[in-house]
């Protein structure tokens, strides 16, 4: 069988420190703990992604922003403009306007009524007639006032404002548009951005949060924290999010080789060169009670430790035996 070379960053991992005899020395095996790990595809995901919606519906007539900007919060991303209401507000101050010409009527027609009033010329029913009529028309243009304000308001939120600070991760639409009241125009990522894997449910029992995880980069090997395994299996995978100290989140939704630890055992290494290979089998030399047995292994996963190669021997050799090189 093939071995597999682990990187350096990923041996030093799963392996403790064992003292290696110099090479071509004897070397007496012992067990380490070992770990095996699952190779999965994570992917980068920002912690927060928000979509920055229309508030109002109508004609996109300004987007500021693309795809890989960079925004803070509250930053107006583009402008939706409603042709419907200028026409309301149009029609409100024409209504406002006929209002008080009718209130200032009133009132002088109130004011004569008081004069009257004094000379005893008219009754007092008729000038609580004429102060009623005074009242309505002001509470009238005070309801209109507010009925524009609240249209003037609706104006104001054809803005549309980034939600969160952040990375805009995707804009669906386009200028000159046509959206609606909570339609998606942009979505913002931000908060920082972690790895989310998805792990077969029978391994869930063995990951644990805090668990350190194994990450390939294109920067090379790097280490990060399991922060939380989600407890819904969706489709036989459990969801888990991965924190990586310096993640590159250039391209979000990035895929990324992380290695789990799913289960702990008991391994037996030796140093590379006390291993000769002859017609396709793998030989080492034992020596016991003054005498050398050449013997038969399996040899496993080659790996590095405190600069010397080590082989993991799958089956041949047990704890306590002492290997020699082969002086053939």
């Amino acid at each position: 069988m093939k071995s597999i070379i682990l990187p350096l960053a990923l041996v030093a991992l799963v392996l403790p420190q064992v003292a290696v005899a110099e090479s071509g020395g004897p070397f007496v095996v012992t067990t380490t703990e070992a770990i095996d790990w699952k190779a999965v595809y994570g992917r980068v995901e920002a912690k927060d992604s928000i979509p920055a919606r229309a508030r109002l519906g109508g004609t996109l007539v300004e987007l500021t922003v693309g795809e890989g900007d960079q925004v803070q919060a509250g930053q107006p991303l583009g402008r939706v403009v409603d042709e419907k209401i200028n026409f309301q507000l149009s029609a409100i101050d024409a209504q406002i306007t006929a209002l008080e010409s009718q209130l200032a009527n009133a009132q002088s027609e109130l004011k004569r009524g008081e004069e009257l009033q004094a000379r005893g010329v008219t009754t007092t029913q008729r000038l609580d007639q004429l102060r009623t009529q005074v009242d309505v028309y002001t509470g009238q243009i005070e309801a209109q006032k507010a009925s524009r304000k609240v249209i003037v308001q609706q104006a104001s939120e054809g803005e549309i404002l980034a939600p969160i600070s952040g990375m805009v991760l995707n804009v669906p639409v386009a200028k000159g548009a046509v959206v609606m009241a909570g339609e998606n125009v942009a979505t913002v990522g931000g908060g920082g951005f972690f790895l989310r894997v998805s792990v077969p449910e029978r391994h869930a029992g063995a990951i644990t949060e805090g668990d350190t995880i194994a990450i390939e980069t294109a920067s090379g090997p790097k280490e990060g924290r399991l922060a939380k395994v989600y407890p819904l299996i969706e489709n036989g995978r459990v969801t888990a999010d991965v924190e990586v100290p310096d993640l590159d989140a250039a391209f979000v939704d990035a895929r990324v080789l992380v290695r789990l630890p799913l289960a702990k055992r008991e391994a037996i290494r030796i140093p590379a060169d006390l291993i000769r290979t002859h017609s396709g089998l793998d030989f080492v030399t034992v020596e016991k009670d003054g005498a050398k047995v050449v013997r038969t292994v399996v040899p496993g996963a080659r790996s590095m430790v405190d600069g010397v190669e080590m082989v993991e021997i799958v089956t041949g050799l047990n704890g306590g035996e002492t290997v020699v090189a082969d002086e053939h």
